[in-house]
């Protein structure tokens, strides 16, 4: 099928043979619809999807067709990826849950490099038990994918199911970027933290996070200008002026400063399954600073996703908000690495409980 990733350099360009987490799906049954609408080569710049909900409205990005069709009732099911904010953002933005799993979880052969310390594959659908049957199909190990690992099956679809043997605790964690959210997302939350009550308590960032978007900029420029080195050297006349720059500022990036940036990951990662371990099932925070913004010539901010696509913890999109003019306000569960199944079990807990509200 046509994979163009959304760039006028790649026009025609076909494949000749699947991703590995296609050619799982398509062994374990699933019907192949088509491909959908990518943000240039899965950064800012967007493409011509609309939102569904409001077409005046973006659908986010990267994912923006994924996240589009699945409101849209076009499929039950969809992947996208992400290397900052680009499965989480769009769901959230679409009213569809959305979910990024653990880093090297899921196997990105096949699927287009942006850095390989953050990308990953996401995950799209109208449910939490789809998303779960859609993960249980194509997590594995594949030797093509340097960041997968052997590991036993995960069942999912089993652990989203069942009823958590304690009713879950959760961290709400506003991190430095709270006053980026809108009113509304502030009131919503008030709402849902006072609905919650003792099932949720705030906790302050450690302080070593506190630059831990500034390491994910250092990594994700320079390893972006390093495997888009073809694009730019051949054409970056064609790429967007934003994508220019964003390869211009990775092709400055020091090398001390970027083997610096990828020493912090473990460190701050440690630091978060000391959280859980102590107290807290799930990390509570917006999975956007809003509802869609108005206009198609941004994706929005993606700054909500940042610190746990950095860390490679499993998040989770929840569209359990509304904002004013209609629009979805989705709510973001972020889980401790490979607690992915567990996280959706603590994501139905929520929805359920705020249903019954």
């Amino acid at each position: 099928m046509p994979t163009e990733y959304g760039s006028a350099l790649c026009a025609g360009r076909t494949p000749f043979r699947d991703a590995t987490v296609v050619a799982m799906l398509r062994s374990a049954g699933a019907v192949i619809m088509g491909k959908t609408v990518t943000t240039e080569f899965a950064y800012f710049t967007p493409g011509k999807t609309r939102n569904p909900h409001n077409c005046e409205h973006t659908p986010g990005g990267s994912s923006s067709g994924s996240a589009a069709a699945v409101a849209a009732g076009m499929v039950p099911l969809a992947l996208g990826s992400q290397t900052n904010g680009s499965t989480i953002r769009p769901a959230a933005f679409c009213g569809v849950v959305g979910f990024k799993p653990t880093h090297g979880l899921i196997s990105r052969h096949g699927v287009l490099t942006l850095s390989r310390t953050l990308d990953h594959v996401g995950l799209f659908a109208r449910s939490i038990d789809d998303v779960a049957l859609l993960a249980e199909q194509i997590v594995g190990y594949d030797e093509r994918d340097p960041d997968t690992r052997p590991r036993a099956r995960i069942p999912f679809v089993q652990v989203a199911a069942e009823e958590p043997p304690l009713p879950p605790m959760l961290a709400l964690v506003k991190t430095p970027y709270w006053e980026r959210t809108d009113e509304e997302t502030k009131a919503g939350f008030t709402e849902l933290i006072e609905h919650l009550g003792d099932r949720v308590e705030e906790v302050d960032l450690f302080p070593s996070a506190a630059d831990a978007w500034e390491w994910h900029r250092t990594i994700m420029g320079a390893e972006m200008a390093a495997n888009l080195e073809w694009e730019w050297e051949k054409g970056r006349d064609r790429l967007s002026e934003s994508l220019r720059a964003q390869i211009e500022r990775g092709r400055e990036v020091r090398a001390i400063d970027y083997q610096r940036a990828i020493a912090r990951i473990r460190p701050i990662h440690e630091s978060f399954v000391e959280i859980f371990e102590q107290r807290y099932d799930a990390i509570l925070t917006p999975a956007a600073t809003g509802t869609a913004p108005a206009g198609l010539d941004s994706t929005g901010d993606p700054v909500f996703c940042t610190l746990w696509t950095l860390c490679g913890m499993p998040a989770i999109s929840l569209p359990l908000l509304e904002g004013a003019d209609g629009l979805p306000l989705g709510v973001q569960l972020v889980g401790p690495r490979d607690g992915d199944a567990r996280l959706l079990r603590t994501a139905r807990w929520l929805a359920t409980r705020v249903a019954m509200s």
